[in-house]
């Protein structure tokens, strides 16, 4: 027979549940903390540069598929874009082992929410709880095991999609067109500070972004730019009123191909007009 914590009512947060009754299946328990893990961790791999930005009508998310363990190349095909119900997703950078077990867990999060309560959780309600959870890592964050996802989603009520971004205390801010994360974060923003427009249409948002992921790698030996001979692109989601929908290896394959094929005349990319 199953416990009695298993049979009442109880709240609708899976994440509280589990502090409660299994405190060491959440992320980062068990990890000890000594003075020396403080400051940055070797041997630990960590995860680079996501993007993401609005579109009429939805909200398109990218991100590298490298990652690194100091100044090692750990992975080349490392997933950092996750699915975490219909009409949201999460994509990962800093410590990649901690960070996706805190996306399973906001996974079954929502899920958990949605079957105790009845109906999906909001969007604001999704960037809340995600917030919680980053901030439950901050102990570890503080002996340089930081998790700093970005956050998007497509929001039903308001018609929209939108995009969230936290620091290691789980502070949120939501960004209105398009944001970065990661070690090449600074030069994809820059990037998409020239290129990006409100009315963009899908495939010219994909566009950006991949163009604004080969900025990063062009600039941050952390980030992975397209790898042509072993056919590894960045991995792209777009989230709309019909749902999540990851693009397949071809359709990304597709774009990346053409924005390295005019990167070999222009090697700087696009220009933006002056005025």
């Amino acid at each position: 027979m199953l416990p009695d914590a298993f049979r009442s009512a109880g709240s609708a947060s899976f994440s509280e549940f589990l502090t409660q009754h299994a405190p060491d299946q959440m992320p980062g328990a068990g990890r000890e903390r000594t003075p020396e893990h403080t400051g940055a961790v070797d041997g630990v791999t960590h995860g680079t540069t996501i993007v993401a930005a609005t579109f009429p009508g939805g909200v398109v998310m990218a991100g590298d598929r490298r990652a690194t363990m100091g100044n090692v190349i750990a992975q080349r095909d490392i997933q950092k874009v996750f699915q975490t119900d219909e009409y949201s997703c999460v994509g990962i950078a800093g410590t990649a082992g901690l960070a996706v077990e805190m996306t399973r867990l906001f996974q079954v999060e929502l899920e958990h929410y949605e079957k105790i309560e009845g109906t999906v959780l909001s969007t604001e309600g999704k960037a809340n709880r995600l917030a919680t959870l980053i901030r439950g890592n901050l102990g570890m964050a503080m002996q340089g095991l930081a998790v700093v996802p970005l956050f998007a989603a497509y929001d039903l009520d308001l018609g929209v999609g939108r995009i969230f971004a936290f620091d290691v205390t789980g502070n949120r801010n939501e960004e209105r067109t398009f944001h970065s994360v990661g070690s090449g974060s600074l030069f994809a923003r820059g990037s998409l500070k020239k290129l990006y427009r409100d009315d963009l249409s899908e495939r010219d948002t994909v566009t950006a972004a991949v163009q604004a992921l080969y900025d990063a790698a062009d600039d941050d030996s952390a980030t992975g730019g397209p790898d042509l001979a072993r056919r590894i692109f960045p991995m792209v989601a777009v989230i709309t009123a019909d749902g999540f929908r990851a693009y397949s290896d071809d359709e990304t394959a597709a774009i990346a191909d053409q924005v390295v094929a005019a990167r070999l005349t222009a090697p700087d990319g696009p220009s933006a007009p002056l005025i």
